[in-house]
């Protein structure tokens, strides 16, 4: 049972350990329009664009930290239980899980005037965070008969996943002829949530008396929060994409600014999900609070009495009360941040582009720098990603990143841009030398989207 909890820990830790939500590939590749989820300020040389609804932005993470797939299941004749004893010893409770998955739904955008850039849109997202308790896996792996004296702390465990929709409406605006400034309104549908921060407590086993042991739980403070996972009753196919469009409604924006600081320079940033989901349909929340010390079961010859575990139970629920209620709770989108800085050279053309507010110089190459960070309850993520940018023609764009983050300090990136007279198609991986041996990779990524494009 005990190898069994090992692997079903670790197995979703090598799994599910994604670069959640960073897109170096994506953010401020002008050519591709959903760039403009990234940063609201993109003024894009086009007119307008219209996604293929369901294909347009399909956006997958996949990776591990610290752990993975191969580390476990690689034939290498070494013993199951010594690989998950070197995972265990590789990790951290500063080691964290991150998923994040979007698909667009539907998308457009539309030059208004000579200043005014509007887009819209509506996707899904599947976005999850935990860090590894590692001292909760430890006490699961080793018992705490060879752990006396050591605390074990519940605070340890933060997690946080959401399922949701977001309907958005966004505007550019020129400024001056080097400054742009834009912002996008967002309505979120929450369809599933858990989430349990903000925990405290301890766990301590020590040699009392006569070689028993005492066991404390100090200080515990947990509280769980979901929605959206139980139901009184059945759920239909109907229900789950009304919950798409109707139930847990929140609120949230972006902002972002770009600054041509001269022809061949320019620095961008942007704000992404400054909001807050308020959830209250299907609710199951679970509290527990207070202090508890065990000694053991006293096994005493009684006939009239032998429910030794429903007595402790009992005791326990009396020491530590818990709750189990359908309150309402809100809880607020991790908010990413983007910064960049561009240059450009070996100008290629000059040309007025009509669908432009501008005389618009070209340049075939460019290279970069970004940075990335995303709020989570342990604190701040951060990821550096240099870039390379270049046209090869009209219709061909290319782009190639190496970023630098908690999962990897190898990984290469390839995006490619092209367009067929109106009709464009993109496509986006990360850790490209990786893909040999997907299971041996701390961290991959693909992004994948077609578009009709209107100059």
């Amino acid at each position: 049972m005990q190898n069994f909890l090992k692997l079903i820990v670790l197995l979703v830790c090598s799994v599910l350990s994604l670069n959640g939500q960073n897109k170096p590939l994506l953010y401020d590749f002008d050519e591709i329009p959903q760039s403009m989820l990234l940063n609201p300020s993109i003024r894009p040389s086009y007119k307008s664009h219209i996604g293929i609804p369901l294909l347009s932005g399909i956006h997958l993470n996949a990776g591990a930290s610290e752990v993975t797939v191969a580390d476990l299941f690689r034939n290498d004749n070494i013993n199951f239980n010594v690989k998950v004893r070197n995972a265990i010893n590789r990790i951290s409770v500063d080691d964290y899980v991150s998923f994040n998955n979007q698909i667009e739904v539907l998308s457009g955008s539309y030059k208004l005037n000579n200043r005014d850039f509007l887009s819209v849109g509506f996707y899904t997202e599947v976005d999850f965070f935990a860090n590894y308790p590692k001292d909760i896996i430890e006490l699961v792996n080793d018992g705490n008969a060879t752990n006396l004296n050591r605390t074990f702390l519940v605070s340890q465990i933060n997690i946080k996943a959401d399922v949701l929709s977001v309907l958005h409406v966004g505007i550019s605006r020129k400024i001056n002829s080097k400054f742009t400034l834009g912002g996008r309104f967002k309505i979120y549908s929450g369809i599933a949530n858990v989430t349990s921060t903000n925990n405290t407590g301890s766990f301590t086993t020590r040699l009392g008396q006569n070689n028993i042991y005492t066991h404390s739980l100090n200080n515990l403070n947990f509280n769980g929060y979901s929605s959206g996972l139980y139901s009184e009753e059945d759920i239909t196919p109907g229900d789950v994409i009304s919950k798409g469009f109707f139930s847990n409604l929140g609120i949230g924006f972006d902002v972002g600014l770009s600054y041509q600081i001269d022809n061949q320079t320019k620095i961008t940033a942007s704000l992404l999900d400054i909001g807050f989901i308020n959830y209250s349909e299907d609710i199951r929340n679970v509290t527990a609070n207070g202090d508890y010390t065990f000694s053991g079961i006293e096994f005493l010859y009684d006939s009239a009495n032998t429910d030794y575990w429903e007595n402790l139970n009992n005791d326990f629920k009396q020491q530590v009360p818990s709750e189990e209620n359908k309150k309402a709770y809100s809880v607020m989108r991790p908010i990413k941040f983007n910064a960049s800085y561009k240059y450009g050279w070996g100008r290629s053309r000059n040309e007025e582009n009509c669908s432009d507010i501008t005389y618009k110089d070209f340049y075939n190459n460019s290279v970069g720098a970004q940075l990335f960070s995303v709020f989570r309850p342990t604190g701040p993520k951060f990821a550096l990603t240099g870039f390379y940018e270049r046209k090869l023609s009209q219709k061909i764009n290319t782009k190639f990143t190496y970023t630098i983050d908690d999962f990897s300090y190898t990984n290469v990136g390839f995006g490619l841009s092209t367009k067929i007279g109106k009709f464009q198609v993109y496509g986006l991986v990360d850790n490209i030398f990786g893909m040999t041996d997907i299971a041996d990779v701390n961290t991959a990524s693909f992004q994948f989207g077609m578009n009709l494009i209107f100059k």
